[in-house]
């Protein structure tokens, strides 16, 4: 197996890149007012300054946690039937803040209609109810695990890869 030191840094970004290109979802992890940890998922679009939109109901869970911590994790996580080795599946780890969009952010009708091209008429029904809501996840810190012993820290905002030092 290939170390971080052997793996060319440029094609382990293209490679990490492309696996959240690959996905139209990604899953959220959040934290509620009590402290316990949430999962869901969420479509998301994801603009030129590598920030993640998603589009969610007050109705959920992870809305509430989003607004009250102001603080996520996504992962991106590539498909068990395109992995070998379960133990050693790619992907993407992001620590984001989350910051809610008001609905009259110059910026939020070009974004929802973004995510109209994308994911079709659900967006133009969802964007007719009160109760949905806009959130940028801008990455703060984040890792990309290619395998075993190919582990990257991702240089946030900027881009770029710094391979994981092992422990002594």
């Amino acid at each position: 197996m290939t170390t971080p030191e052997s793996t060319d840094p440029r094609q382990a970004e293209a490679d990490y890149q492309a696996l959240i290109d690959s996905q139209r979802t990604l899953l959220l992890s959040t934290v509620t007012a009590a402290g316990e940890p949430e999962i869901s998922y969420a479509p998301y679009l994801r603009d030129e300054f590598r920030c993640f939109y998603i589009f969610v109901s007050e109705l959920a869970a992870h809305t509430r946690n989003l607004r009250h911590q102001g603080r996520a994790a996504i992962l991106f996580i590539r498909p068990e039937e395109e992995t070998r080795n379960p133990f050693a599946r790619e992907r993407v780890i992001l620590q984001c803040r989350a910051e809610e969009l008001p609905p009259d952010a110059p910026e939020q009708a070009g974004l929802l209609s973004r995510m109209e091209q994308r994911f079709g008429e659900t967006v133009a029904l969802l964007r007719r109810l009160p109760d949905f809501h806009l959130f940028v996840l801008t990455p703060q810190t984040g890792r990309y695990v290619a395998g075993f012993g190919k582990a990257y820290d991702l240089v946030l905002p900027a881009g770029g890869l710094r391979p994981v030092t092992p422990p002594d």
